[in-house]
């Protein structure tokens, strides 16, 4: 039986079959990517290998893209049959969207959203899906244009009639796409990020359930810009994270996101697709479309460390940035000699956000003298939001104001589930 890397083959063997799409592979052996997500490697002259469907192409022949380029934007992929919503993929590399070099050994960013449906073909059970590919790249090459492309095409989508959509993204900074597409779109559809831990050619990879569960909340009544990855290390259930809440907490693990001073919005039973859910979250059709992409690239976050000269604030204040995030020790607190660049800055109109290092709990800088010396500069507490989404919310909100009174007045709001109530207030 002649085959190749792509193809899709069955493979019988002491009785049993397996299916998948052959992978690279030693000479002699032919190992597969089963439906499962798990690798499987046989030995050639022991097994008998059948022909499904050549490199790209379906059991029946037909191609994933009518015979056309792959990843195509507007490309309508396989239906099951049956009325389903119509949900459009997003592809922007990473892992999930990734595999092995074989050249090199290292994991790079190869896949479309054409690839990653047919290695999970358990997906066209769940809705009708399109696929489109945005970018491919791994996510620390992304950048705030990086964020407006994505997001208008997001819209595009959504303006076009998908009843949801699932973003394909790098781990490592996915709760920044995650927090800016909050800030940039209201939303009538869920709106999903979903990645992977480990490339899809690994046996452990997570790409598989993390996908399945992300079309679910896709489908579902959670028209949020969320965040769904793994909620354990076994193959059990996955978090659904608020898009302005979540943080990526470990470097490898699969179960590495989690939501920060907040519950996750809920979860999703990998057997039975079941969501429960634990907090209030905006609904399908509660609100109407609406996109504002304006984005102010020159602000900076910038850790707060014992010793740290305060000259270091002088690199922003005087090289054109636009505002500043300092993520502090504590209640959010700086060194007093950082006081009066903290005062140089606000004077230039230039707001200065206070965050926490400790990442749960609140800002509260008026607790000690060094806090209330901070306000009195004109420094304003970022409450329990992530400095990483201070930074975005930001740059967002510079993105649609230049008057400091009004972009301080916005920084204050709660504008997307980013500041949890205070009970003490």
């Amino acid at each position: 039986m002649e085959f190749k890397q792509g193809d899709r083959v069955r493979i019988e063997k002491n009785g049993t079959a397996y299916e998948g799409k052959v992978m690279p592979s030693m000479e002699g052996y032919i190992t597969i990517k089963m439906n499962s997500g798990y690798n499987a490697g046989f030995s050639k002259d022991r097994v008998k290998v059948t022909l499904l469907g050549g490199n790209g192409e379906t059991p029946n022949g037909g191609s994933l893209n009518g015979g056309k380029k792959s990843g195509a934007a507007g490309e309508e992929l396989p239906k099951s049959g049956r009325k389903l919503q119509k949900i459009a993929i997003l592809s922007t590399g990473g892992t999930i969207a990734s595999k092995i070099d074989y050249r090199t050994g290292a994991v790079t960013s190869q896949f479309t959203a054409d690839d990653i449906l047919a290695a999970i073909p358990e997906l066209k059970e769940i809705a009708d899906f399109k696929g489109r590919v945005i970018s491919s790249i791994l996510s620390e090459n992304m950048d705030s244009e990086s964020w407006q492309n994505l997001a208008r095409a997001v819209v595009e989508e959504i303006e076009a009639g998908a009843d949801g959509i699932i973003v394909t993204h790098g781990t490592d900074t996915m709760m920044y796409t995650a927090a800016a597409l909050s800030f940039m779109i209201e939303t009538p559809v869920p709106i999903v990020l979903v990645g992977s831990q480990r490339s899809a050619d690994r046996p452990s990879s997570d790409n598989a359930m993390n996908a399945i569960c992300a079309a679910r909340v896709a489908t579902s009544d959670i028209a949020e810009v969320s965040v769904v990855m793994h909620g354990t290390t076994s193959d059990d259930f996955c978090e659904i994270h608020r898009g302005t809440k979540v943080r990526k907490m470990h470097t490898s693990r699969r179960d590495a996101f989690k939501s920060i001073n907040s519950l996750p919005i809920g979860t999703v039973d990998y057997s039975t697709g079941e969501i429960k859910t634990f907090i209030d979250y905006t609904r399908r059709g509660e609100r109407s479309l609406k996109f504002k992409p304006g984005i102010e690239p020159k602000c900076a976050l910038v850790k707060f460390t014992p010793g740290a000269d305060p000259e270091i604030l002088d690199c922003y204040i005087n090289g054109g940035y636009k505002g500043l995030v300092l993520e502090g020790t504590g209640l959010g607190h700086v060194s007093t000699k950082w006081t009066p660049k903290i005062r140089k800055a606000t004077e230039a109109k230039m707001p200065v956000i206070i965050t926490s290092q400790c990442l749960n709990g609140r800002v509260c800088d008026r607790v000690y003298d060094t806090g209330r010396d901070m306000l009195k500069a004109g420094a304003i507490e970022g409450e329990d939001t992530l400095p990483e989404t201070a930074l975005v919310k930001l740059m967002w909100v510079l993105g649609q104001t230049d008057e400091f009174d009004e972009a301080i007045k916005m920084m204050k709001e709660d504008l997307s589930g980013e500041i949890t109530e205070c009970c003490f207030k």
